[in-house]
């Protein structure tokens, strides 16, 4: 294969409001952090570790306006994009370095308010709730066979 790729996909939440910058042409670019969260249990504790990542996500142009306007801190979003390398001198003389994912494609999944009001409805809904009455199941006699999934697997 003669050819490269440089995808990045990620789900996460926003960690601070959207920054834009308007430039003279017209342009503008958004800047925001993602924190992509991985959890699993210890085996020697037991205890449920989480490990946070945080992304530098930029979007140009009419998706940076869109992004801005209806983003907050705390929302999750779907992000397509590639990654890219960026340095600077900084003020103290010294190089520094950046990646970022420069984002192409986008999708709101949920919002910071939604997701509140639905982790509240979903206890509210729990705690009210009563264990369902089941009826015992019967055993399927040797003649009558279960229906065949359209299943290809």
């Amino acid at each position: 294969m003669s050819g490269t790729l440089n995808k990045v996909m990620l789900i996460g939440h926003l960690g601070d409001e959207v920054k834009i910058h308007y430039f003279e042409g017209g342009g503008c670019v958004a800047r925001f952090p993602l924190a992509t969260n991985e959890t699993y249990t210890n085996r020697q504790t037991g205890e449920k570790v989480t490990n946070t990542d945080w992304h530098n996500i930029v979007v140009r142009n009419k998706a940076a306006e869109i992004c801005e306007k209806y983003l907050s801190k705390g929302d999750k979003v779907y992000v397509e994009g590639r990654l890219k390398n960026r340095q600077w001198q900084g003020e103290d003389g010294n190089t520094r370095y950046t990646t970022e994912v420069h984002v192409h494609d986008f999708t709101f999944l949920s919002t910071k308010k939604e997701s509140m009001e639905n982790a509240s409805s979903v206890q509210q809904t729990q705690t009210a709730a009563k264990p369902a009455q089941t009826e015992p199941t019967q055993p399927i006699a040797a003649n009558e066979q279960e229906p065949e999934d359209d299943l290809p697997f």
